[in-house]
């Protein structure tokens, strides 16, 4: 398998597994990425994510060595792949934590900024390089991009495909926090344990608030919103809370 998934309690570790290569990701990595995904989203178990890569890399983008001729049919099959990769990162019920390490290039940029905090090393080096093999983005990075920075700036990254390292991707908001590689994991996993002991419903529902977000006008977002709040007033998690705070005591999330 060259994509793992490892449990830690609550949260899941999903990892590109294929450090010879930069974890560059195969046409069958996409198919078990995609199946990773999918089967933490039907356990209820699993509360928070924390996408990462091994051997000192996130992820070098798609296998290069896999691209060339083809027909477009297979092409658009392979988009859609690629799309669901995305998909599966961004409409994710529970929060996705990226932990960036070395290089994330291309599509795994994509997919590192449809999580919900992005955590890199101080040895991380993003980049669109899709010039260079005559391709536009994809995987949903220039929306992604735009969305986060100053679209102006999201051009010129684009456009030039050079490489973003952690001063500046902390400087321009594309990671939360940079940290020693050695501190990387612990650190998406310690935020990652914080998130899974909050409720869970109400979570998913605050994750769905921000995807929608953007497409929305400010009175649509609050009908959207208006039909969250009496929900979860009816969850055993709400009801927890309050007694909680009634009683002078931490609430019990997630208890069924």
């Amino acid at each position: 398998m060259t994509i793992t998934v490892t449990r830690d309690g609550a949260v899941a570790v999903v990892a590109f597994d294929r450090p010879a290569a930069k974890n560059a990701f195969t046409l069958a990595m996409r198919a078990e990425f995609i199946a990773a995904f999918a089967k933490l989203e039907a356990d209820p178990g699993v509360r928070a994510v924390v996408l990462t890569g091994t051997g000192g890399a996130f992820c070098s983008g798609a296998d290069i060595g896999e691209m060339g001729d083809t027909t477009p049919d297979d092409f658009l099959r392979r988009m859609r792949q690629l799309h669901a990769m995305a998909r599966a990162v961004a409409r994710f019920p529970a929060p996705v934590i990226a932990a960036v390490d070395g290089v994330c290039i291309g599509a795994a940029w994509g997919f590192a900024l449809a999580s919900d905090i992005v955590l890199a090393s101080e040895q991380v080096r993003f980049a669109a390089t899709f010039r260079r093999i005559g391709y536009a983005p994809d995987a949903g990075l220039a929306w992604q991009l735009t969305r986060t920075i100053n679209p102006m700036r999201a051009k010129e990254i684009i456009y030039s495909g050079r490489e973003v390292h952690a001063p500046e991707a902390l400087e321009l908001g594309l990671a939360m926090e940079v940290l020693p590689c050695e501190a990387l994991l612990l650190r998406a996993l310690e935020l990652a344990r914080m998130i899974a002991d909050g409720p869970a419903t109400a979570l998913h529902l605050a994750r769905r608030q921000f995807a929608v977000a953007p497409a929305m006008s400010f009175e649509s977002f609050l009908d959207f919103e208006a039909t969250m709040q009496p929900l979860l007033g009816q969850t055993r998690d709400h009801r927890d809370a309050v007694a909680a705070f009634r009683d002078k005591r931490a609430p019990t999330f997630n208890a069924g």
